[in-house]
């Protein structure tokens, strides 16, 4: 491990992480500043409300390659293949996404900069992507089954560390896997409270009955 590079890379990784998406898309489609409208939340779910199907298509897209892009072309780049490396690049981009050095240190909640992350991880690391997918199942089953993207999300953050566990990840991997669930559960906190008193907006589904 270089530490130079290692702390280039991190640098780098914390920039990338940091780029406003939907706050962008927001100014340029609509003039307006997404953090007031909606949820208020500057991530993809909040942009589909807010400014509709395409462009909160397009955020969410970006906000994955957001995580994918630090941990394997920057990996590549500085020759930090390692999983402490990945992990310390990893947690530094979804630390920008959360707490964005352009708006004041305040973010999205990092869910789709986390998918990067481990979309890229398993491209990185093959034996990694069993986990990748049981957690994207845990966050799809979750969400067509009770209709919450939170819900969702905050279910797959807290199965990650747990799977990571079960098959056998290597250590460093799993430090990263409990930071990011804390990361993401403490950023969902509003919406857990929200969840509790049945004010939660939900997702209506065609196929499920309305009681």
């Amino acid at each position: 491990m270089n530490l130079l590079f290692l702390a280039i890379s991190v640098i780098l990784a914390y920039l990338i992480g940091s780029i406003p998406v939907a706050y962008i898309f927001g100014r340029v489609l609509k003039n307006i500043d997404i953090r007031e409208h909606g949820s208020g939340n500057m991530g993809a779910t909040n942009a589909f409300r807010v400014l509709g199907k395409g462009p909160g298509t397009a955020v969410l897209i970006l906000d994955i390659l957001k995580g994918i892009i630090p941990v394997t072309l920057l990996a590549n780049i500085f020759g930090l293949g390692d999983a402490l490396s990945l992990v310390i690049i990893s947690v530094a981009t979804v630390a920008g996404h959360n707490w964005t050095i352009f708006l004041g240190f305040k973010g999205g909640k990092g869910m789709a900069t986390s998918l990067g992350i481990l979309i890229g991880l398993g491209l990185q690391l093959p034996g990694l992507r069993i986990v990748l997918g049981l957690a994207i199942m845990v966050w799809a089953g979750v969400f067509f089954a009770f209709g919450y993207v939170s819900l969702a999300s905050i279910c797959a953050a807290v199965a990650l560390p747990v799977l990571m566990v079960v098959f056998n990840a290597p250590f460093p991997m799993i430090v990263m896997a409990i930071v990011l669930c804390v990361f993401i559960v403490f950023r969902h906190s509003a919406n857990i409270k929200r969840l509790g008193t049945g004010q939660e907006a939900r997702v209506s589904f065609p196929f499920r009955k309305r009681i």
